[in-house]
């Protein structure tokens, strides 16, 4: 399974061999991939989306197969074991999370987690203002928050982050870069544009069909774009 070089470097400097391990919100199991590579005895893998999960049992070869739990779950209530897990990953999860949400994960993940584990938190800072990716962005929580009420991206910054999870007893060890700039590539901007889409295709036609064309419009626009950055906190659980 090829690894992300993200998935891999923020994976370098963390003991993963032999140890139980969580991927939070698994997406489509890039760093499920990353912890298998790099020796993980158990990878549970959870996602509350079935087209994802069904996609990470499909990446994962026979050879690993029984060392990986794809698990269908709302991560603010898993059917995980207390202390059950050695090392956390939450590789571009927070982005995808409203506000409201993110002090209930960081409960359960801390519920969870073995005394003493890691955490790993991988997100992307807040763009420029002056990126022209914004617009895009802005387009999709605009459709979301038509269609859900709540916005589909929320950038945070480290420091954020950080007081979030410090609230539930986790001391960052160390934070690096993982992309500076971001490359958001025309592949990376239609998907995004994709979302707008779905949510589009949730509305009438009088609404929809301008929210479609103005996605492509600025999918065309922008062609692709190098800015922002991408980083990666690492957490230790204090031992109570």
């Amino acid at each position: 399974m090829d690894v992300p070089e993200t998935v891999t470097t923020a994976l370098a400097d963390q003991q993963v061999e032999g140890r139980v391990c969580l991927e939070a919100g698994a997406g489509v199991g890039n760093t499920t991939a990353g912890l298998l590579a790099a020796g993980a005895k158990r990878v549970y893998a959870v996602t509350n989306d079935a087209d994802h999960a069904a996609t990470v049992r499909d990446r994962v070869d026979d050879k690993n197969a029984d060392r990986v739990a794809v698990i269908e779950a709302d991560l603010r209530a898993t059917p995980l074991a207390t202390d059950s897990v050695d090392l956390v990953t939450a590789h571009g999860l927070c982005n995808v999370l409203p506000p409201t949400e993110l002090d209930a994960i960081a409960a359960e993940l801390t519920r969870i987690a073995k005394p003493d584990s890691r955490l790993v938190v991988d997100d992307y800072a807040v763009p420029p203002a002056d990126a022209a990716v914004n617009r895009l962005f802005a387009l999709e929580n605009a459709a979301a928050r038509v269609v859900d009420g709540r916005p589909a991206l929320t950038f945070y910054p480290p420091a954020v982050l950080a007081a979030v999870f410090a609230d539930h007893h986790w001391t960052v060890e160390r934070r690096k870069a993982l992309l500076d700039p971001v490359p958001w590539t025309e592949a990376h901007l239609d998907a995004h544009a994709e979302v707008v889409r779905a949510y589009a295709a949730a509305l009438p036609d009088s609404l929809g069909e301008p929210l479609t064309a103005m996605a492509d419009d600025l999918v065309a626009a922008i062609g692709s774009e190098r800015t922002g950055t991408m980083y990666s906190l690492a957490f230790r659980l204090a031992d109570m």
